[in-house]
């Protein structure tokens, strides 16, 4: 089996490749850096960008599947910079599929597609993308996954995940991110915590993805659809992050805010930011008080039927190799 895939050099991307790997597949990565370690157990690296339609078609040569996770994240940036990459880079690999024909495409995707103004209670897949997107990785990613689904048909099966805050050792996002604001003492809670949301063990995001490969080369079942990906554990915010740092024996989050302050000074800090053009991510944005006061979490029954996903790693599973990262023997 050759794969390729798309961001390798992000948490998940590498996560899955190395998964690849190890099953015995051909491996190619297509990314602007290198991946050194990697590369040492056999994958090969086709350095370019998404908005440059000849490297992704050079890269998608001889493929039998393409897994496109690469995207430009965060909450921050030039909407021109996420139109292009998101979603321009999303036709120029859909484009590269059929003209070297690639057979499957898998395309991570988020479950900030379905995220707005209002609360998500186990919603599932027939929820509609917002028209309310609180931040232009949201609203390109929903874009994204249209251009994705649409591409399937003929000799071309697209799927789209959208596996929701992938955690688990080695993760620079939640985990790094979440580590060094409160080593820095600089993390309070939004509200009481007490918002219900879903996340996703590394693990079970990759098994999702590879599941999703098997069951597009098998029957049509899952052909032109997305699926929620997540632990089917949602629980309170602050049980979830006071875990997450119990896990690396740091001090519990204790303090709050109310969400009418963070709001306000998110707001001021776009502001300032967007004034002096400052390339930089604020450290609070308005969309990143919306995901800390809101509830989200998602039906994964589908994913459940469809791809035959069942989460392996529990949360409580998940902490203590976590735990095993930060202390390791």
């Amino acid at each position: 089996m050759k794969s390729l895939v798309t961001g390798a050099t992000g948490f998940l991307g590498a996560a899955l490749a190395r998964r690849l790997l190890e099953r015995g597949d051909d491996v190619s990565l297509f990314q602007r850096g290198d991946s050194p370690e990697l590369q040492a157990i056999g994958a090969i690296v086709h350095r370019g960008d998404l908005r440059d339609r000849e490297a992704v078609r050079h890269a998608t040569r001889g493929a039998d599947v393409v897994f496109h996770g690469a995207a430009k994240v965060g909450t921050w940036g030039t909407p021109d910079d996420f139109d292009a990459i998101n979603v321009r880079g999303t036709e120029h690999v859909v484009a590269a599929c059929r003209v070297n024909g690639v057979r499957r495409l898998v395309f991570t995707s988020s479950a900030s597609v379905v995220f707005g103004r209002d609360d998500l209670h186990g919603v599932n897949e027939s929820a509609p993308y917002t028209e309310a997107a609180l931040s232009d990785y949201a609203r390109t990613k929903a874009q994204a996954e249209r251009v994705a689904l649409a591409a399937c048909g003929g000799d071309l099966a697209s799927v789209a995940l959208r596996p929701h805050l992938v955690w688990g050792p080695g993760d620079p996002q939640l985990i790094g991110r979440l580590v060094q604001r409160v080593r820095q003492g600089s993390v309070r809670l939004v509200g009481d915590g007490q918002n219900l949301i879903d996340s996703t063990y590394i693990d079970n995001a990759v098994d999702a993805h590879i599941l999703a490969d098997e069951r597009l080369a098998a029957d049509t079942v899952c052909h032109g659809k997305p699926y929620f990906i997540t632990n089917g554990e949602p629980l309170p915010l602050a049980q979830l992050v006071n875990s997450i740092l119990e896990a690396g024996e740091l001090p519990r989050v204790a303090g709050s805010v109310s969400p009418r302050v963070a709001y306000a000074v998110a707001a001021v800090a776009e502001a300032i930011h967007r004034l002096f053009r400052l390339e930089a991510e604020p450290p609070l944005t308005r969309f990143i008080v919306r995901e800390l006061v809101a509830s989200h979490w998602f039906d994964i029954s589908a994913a459940r039927r469809d791809l035959g996903y069942e989460p392996a790693v529990s949360i409580a599973v998940g902490l203590q190799r976590l735990r095993e990262s930060f202390f390791p023997p």
